[in-house]
């Protein structure tokens, strides 16, 4: 089985849809490793703050199918197609690595670039994976974060699912 993280992000109605990805994925995939939420400032357009976390799950399915049903989740949770790549969103789900594969995979690129360049993905990848090496550059996600030196603020927010809390807000922005 493949060991897979998954980034989640909301800037539209952002609780709802964080809680009906959550569902969708442990429906799919049973147990599921999960981060902290963080909320964000949106990057790359003026608009909403987002929830962002980082999800990890274990599958058999390829990564042509697991898009597929990544699409199919999105799609089901209001996702538009037609909006500018920029722009606000129900729901985003963004496969950030598939075990330690590097390069090109059924027209995903892995792992994926903003791993290393967006806070909303290494602060929580860094949390979950601390000590797990990226594919590529060869070097943990902690010393990745620590060495992080972009001006993006986010931070972390009370958040439940399934009646546990999963997340706790603290007094640190970064």
């Amino acid at each position: 089985m493949a060991e897979v993280l998954l980034s989640l992000g909301s800037n539209l109605d952002r609780e709802r849809y964080i809680l009906a990805a959550l569902d969708a994925l442990a429906d799919h995939f049973g147990e599921l490793q999960l981060s902290s939420v963080y909320e964000s400032e949106s990057v790359g357009f003026n608009g909403s703050p987002f929830f962002n976390m980082v999800v990890g799950i274990h599958t058999d399915m390829t990564v042509a199918d697991l898009t597929v049903l990544l699409k199919q989740i999105e799609d089901d949770n209001g996702r538009r197609r037609n909006c500018p790549k920029f722009s606000s969103r129900t729901l985003d789900i963004d496969i950030l690595t598939y075990d330690d594969i590097v390069g090109e995979v059924d027209g995903v690129m892995l792992p994926r670039d903003e791993v290393d360049k967006n806070a909303f993905v290494l602060w929580p990848l860094a949390e979950l994976k601390p000590s797990s090496l990226h594919p590529l550059l060869g070097r943990c996600y902690a010393e990745l974060w620590q060495e992080y030196d972009q001006d993006q603020k986010l931070w972390p927010v009370d958040f439940f699912w399934r009646d546990q809390q999963i997340s706790t807000r603290s007094g640190s922005n970064c």
